[in-house]
């Protein structure tokens, strides 16, 4: 039964027996027949954990493509529209007979692991605010700073294996990655560094310089008892946050596991290769060592494709990397069983404009674009939804942030229409208007 009070951001849960206390029922205006009702309209709201695809991906990858990718240089090249519509590049046909842009002709050849969705689609045409909907499912509010979806499954779910939940490759990449109206403590872990640098090395994982085991196990004795000390004088988020971060940092510094999550050099060279010493390689290639060993979400951001101008040298330029790297990713959690549960999703801000302008560039445009979708429960090999002839909108099944958000919310075991609180003790849907699409799902 979920009572109306609540225990930091999240509804407090409490059984029927500490409910049924005597004078509970009158002290909160209830009679036995509500009571019941309320436990009916619970049973059903909870319904969803029943679903056999609730909670089937233990993971997820999210690659940001900043800037915007143009659907037509990409996904949906429209190799039949008029000249001023179609792509600039030529066609590849895909292992599943579909036609992607010549610019992933390795991609092309593992697309029935994968879903392309041709139809996505919402209203927000600045960089600032198409980021936010594709971090956090919600429009931008100027009285609300959304959670992003990295924090809500941290929140969520938590913690596994002395690892953070929630990693950003390399850096947060934006306001909208954070943890918005939550506390600070669920925001992400930031390594700091690109593994595809030299001498990549996580800031802050390893013991400081003449301190052994013992005297690191004394210090994190004595931080305990000074967090404690200061949690007993104040709540704030600031302290709570700080105490919550320093427990991780002290948990992952003692875990060899967790150290060993960050370790490329742990890879073989082939392997190294085969995803490409490119930034894109080695970021995808370090997320799915991160997930392999119990991050939950991993947000990897590669490129800018905000390319107003020249835009077919500035494609050739980021997709070739882009192509190989992903190509590897997907291979590589299929053949380990990883796709099964690990979600990869594959967005960007917003789309380009059905035409080439001036330039020879492409502009914002929200209203229909594509992104990626693959592995835990999503369907392969399918093209969902389509745009119509000069990729200006949707055609078919259309489909918003908030959607998208629900389907994989759904799939990673959080139940997106739950209320947490937010500014003002105020309660807010995880995702709001939202409905998971079945047709994404296997």
């Amino acid at each position: 039964m979920a009572h109306t009070n609540c225990r930091g951001n999240r509804f407090f849960q409490g059984s029927r027996r500490e409910f049924l206390t005597v004078g509970a029922l009158g002290f909160l205006g209830l009679t036995l027949g509500d009571l019941l009702r309320l436990e009916a309209a619970k049973a059903q709201e909870g319904s969803a954990s029943a679903d056999p695809t609730f909670g089937k991906a233990k993971g997820l990858i999210h690659i940001f493509l900043p800037g915007g990718m143009a659907q037509q240089e990409s996904f949906d090249p429209k190799p039949y529209a008029p000249l001023e519509y179609r792509g600039s590049f030529g066609t590849v046909k895909t292992n599943t007979g579909e036609l992607f842009s010549e610019n992933f002709p390795i991609l092309a050849q593992v697309a029935d692991k994968f879903t392309v969705v041709r139809s996505m689609s919402h209203g927000e045409a600045a960089h600032e605010r198409g980021t936010h909907n594709m971090f956090t499912g919600y429009r931008p509010s100027p009285a609300v700073t959304y959670p992003s979806l990295g924090s809500i499954v941290s929140h969520e779910l938590g913690p596994r294996e002395s690892l953070p939940p929630y990693v950003c490759i390399p850096n947060e990449p934006n306001p909208y990655a954070g943890p918005g109206y939550l506390s600070s403590a669920y925001g992400p872990f930031s390594l700091g560094a690109d593994p595809a640098g030299k001498g990549f090395r996580v800031r802050d994982l390893s013991l400081p310089q003449g301190v052994d085991e013992q005297r690191f196990a004394r210090r994190r004795t004595l931080l305990e008892a000074v967090n404690a000390h200061f949690a007993s004088l104040e709540k704030a988020d600031a302290i709570q946050a700080m105490d919550s971060f320093y427990y991780r940092a002290y948990e992952m510094l003692s875990s060899a596991k967790a150290r060993e999550a960050f370790n490329l050099e742990a890879e073989s060279p082939q392997i190294r290769e085969r995803y490409g010493y490119t930034q894109a390689g080695q970021r995808f290639l370090l997320a799915r060592r991160l997930i392999a060993a119990g991050v939950r979400v991993v947000t990897v951001t590669y490129g800018g494709w905000d390319f107003h101008q020249q835009i077919v040298p500035g494609t050739k330029r980021l997709a070739p990397a882009l192509d190989q790297a992903l190509a590897a990713l997907f291979s590589d959690l299929d053949a380990s069983g990883m796709l099964d549960e690990t979600i990869v999703m594959v967005s960007t801000e917003f789309g380009r404009t059905p035409k080439v302008n001036g330039t020879a560039g492409r502009d914002h445009w929200p209203k229909v674009f594509s992104i990626l979708l693959a592995g835990g429960g999503i369907t392969r090999g399918q093209i969902f939804g389509s745009s119509d002839a000069t990729a200006s909108e949707p055609a078919s099944e259309p489909i918003g942030p908030e959607d998208l958000f629900a389907t994989i919310y759904h799939l990673l075991g959080v139940d997106y229409e739950k209320r947490l609180i937010g500014p003002g003790n105020r309660p807010l849907n995880i995702v709001r208007d939202g409905r998971v699409r079945r047709g994404l799902i296997a």
